[in-house]
């Protein structure tokens, strides 16, 4: 880009009357990124910053509301649950005091579902892919696969072709 001294006087106005970087270029027939470089060689005043807008106009910050919630988040479980205590409307009865009672109900214990420990990047069995991905029939090999591959061995020998020698071919 080749700055006359006319478009260099026309960038300095449209600057000053805080037109965009973009909107600049655009006017000039430049890239924003001309008419940016341009402004900083010729040390025209920074633009404020777009993000920083609130403090720029001398006004305080905006807050950020959080949105956490103190206490818990989760309702309590029905094991811990504390039951309310009866409405005093009508004397009971210690037969009805008895049988409105809250009965305390073990829960059963929780179910753990034991995963077998293996070591982290052993495969176990062959991941070689057989058929077509996305049709029904498709489906991994899943033989015991090599130690340290992740190919049953057949398909190791596949997957791991020695490369030959060029210069074998060229004799």
């Amino acid at each position: 880009m080749d700055w006359s001294d006319e478009t260099i006087a026309r960038l300095r106005d449209l600057w000053a009357e805080g037109h965009s970087t973009a909107e600049i270029g655009r006017r000039l027939g430049v890239s924003k990124n001309a008419v940016v470089g341009k402004a900083h060689r010729l040390d025209l005043p920074a633009r404020p910053s777009p993000i920083r807008r609130e403090a720029a106009d001398g006004a305080e910050p905006r807050r950020v509301v959080s949105r956490r919630v103190e206490g818990p988040t989760l309702p309590p479980l029905s094991s811990t649950a504390v039951a309310a205590p009866p409405a005093a409307a009508a004397p009971l009865s210690v037969a009805t005091a008895v049988a409105s009672r809250p009965v305390s109900v073990a829960a059963p214990p929780p179910r753990v579902h034991v995963v077998p420990q293996r070591p982290y990047a052993r495969v176990v069995t062959c991941c070689w892919p057989l058929g077509e991905p996305g049709t029904r029939s498709f489906r991994f090999c899943d033989d015991p696969s090599e130690p340290g591959k992740p190919y049953c061995a057949e398909h190791a020998k596949l997957a791991y072709v020695k490369v030959r020698d060029r210069r074998e071919d060229a004799a």
